[in-house]
C-alpha cells in the first residue's frame, strides 16, 4: 500500500493526508501546532509522500501519543521510493504502549495547495498547505502493518525536545541521544 500511495504522489496531481477518521467528506482549514511557520498555519496538510501520511494514520492520537516529531524530506532528482528521507518519533511514555491503530489514506487533488520550501537546494519537503477546504477523491484503510518503518519509530520526552526546539529552531530533530 505504501508504495502505490507514493507512486500517486509522484506520478499524479495528488496528495494524501493520513487521519485515524474514517469519513471524512471534506477537510477544513485547521490550525496547526508546528516549529515551523510553514507547518504552524491554520491550514489543511497533506503530502507527496505515501508513508509520512501513514505515519499519521497508524499513530493513535486519541490515546496516549501526545507529542510528534516527525519530518520527510526527498533528495531532489532521486526516486521517491529510494531517495525519501524520514524521521517519525513519538512521546517515549506512549512508544511502550504500541500505540497503533486502523487508519485511513485519503486521496486529495494538489489544484489548490503549495508545497513547503526547503533552504536546501537538494531537499525538497514533501509536505504541502491549503488553506481552502478540499473534498478527498478516493480513502484507502491501512493498517499498522502496513508502514514498513513501525519498528523505527523513536521515542522522546515532549520537554526535553520543547527546550531544544526553541533554543534552536533550526536543530531539528533535537535529539536527545
Amino acid at each position: 500500500k505504501w508504495q502505490f500511495l507514493c507512486y500517486l504522489g509522484d506520478r499524479y496531481e495528488l496528495l494524501v493526508h493520513g487521519s485515524g477518521s474514517p469519513d471524512i467528506a471534506e477537510f477544513e482549514p485547521r490550525q496547526s501546532n508546528d516549529s515551523l511557520e510553514f507547518g504552524n498555519q491554520k491550514a489543511v496538510y497533506a503530502a507527496s509522500d505515501g508513508l509520512w501520511a501513514m505515519y499519521f494514520a497508524i499513530v493513535d492520537r486519541d490515546g496516549r501519543v501526545r507529542s510528534l516529531v516527525n519530518s520527510c524530506s526527498q533528495l531532489a532528482g532521486q526516486d521517491p521510493i529510494t531517495g525519501s528521507l524520514y524521521y517519525f518519533s513519538i512521546n517515549e511514555d506512549a512508544l511502550q504502549h504500541e500505540p497503533w491503530r486502523p487508519g485511513h489514506i485519503y486521496v486529495l487533488p494538489r489544484e489548490g495547495f503549495e508545497r513547503q520550501g526547503s533552504s536546501r537546494p537538494e531537499m525538497q519537503s514533501t509536505q504541502w498547505r491549503s488553506f481552502n477546504p478540499v473534498k478527498p477523491l478516493a480513502k484507502i484503510t491501512v493498517e499498522p502493518s502496513d508502514f514498513p518503518l513501525l519498528s523505527q519509530i523513536r521515542g522522546h520526552d515532549p520537554a526535553v525536545v520543547g527546550r531544544r526546539a526553541r533554543a534552536n529552531p533550526d536543530g531539528f530533530p533535537w535529539l536527545e541521544d
